[in-house]
C-alpha cells in the first residue's frame, strides 16, 4: 500500500468539500474504461486516498469505490 502524503496546500474540509467531484472523476475514468492502475495514478485517487486514511469511518478505501462504482455502472448499461 502507497502512504499518501496531504496534498499541499489543501486542507481536510477543502477535500470532504469536493468528495462529491472526485468521485464524478472516478466514475467517468470508469466510464472511460480505464484501467485500475491508470486510475491510480490520478489526483482524484489520490485526494480519495487521503480521504480515507485521515478519516477511515467516513470515507471508503478508493478501491472499494471502485468496485462499487464499476458494477453499478456495469449494471446501469
Amino acid at each position: 500500500m502507497t502512504t499518501s502524503l496531504p496534498a499541499p496546500g489543501l486542507t481536510i474540509g477543502e477535500l470532504e468539500a469536493n468528495y462529491s467531484l472526485y468521485c464524478k472523476a472516478l466514475r467517468l475514468l470508469i466510464r472511460e474504461g480505464k484501467s485500475i492502475a491508470k486510475v491510480r495514478r490520478t489526483v482524484c485517487w489520490q485526494r480519495l486516498e487521503i480521504l480515507h486514511n485521515c478519516l477511515p469511518g467516513q470515507y471508503r478505501e478508493p478501491d472499494y469505490l471502485f468496485a462499487l462504482l464499476q458494477r453499478e455502472l456495469k449494471t446501469v448499461v
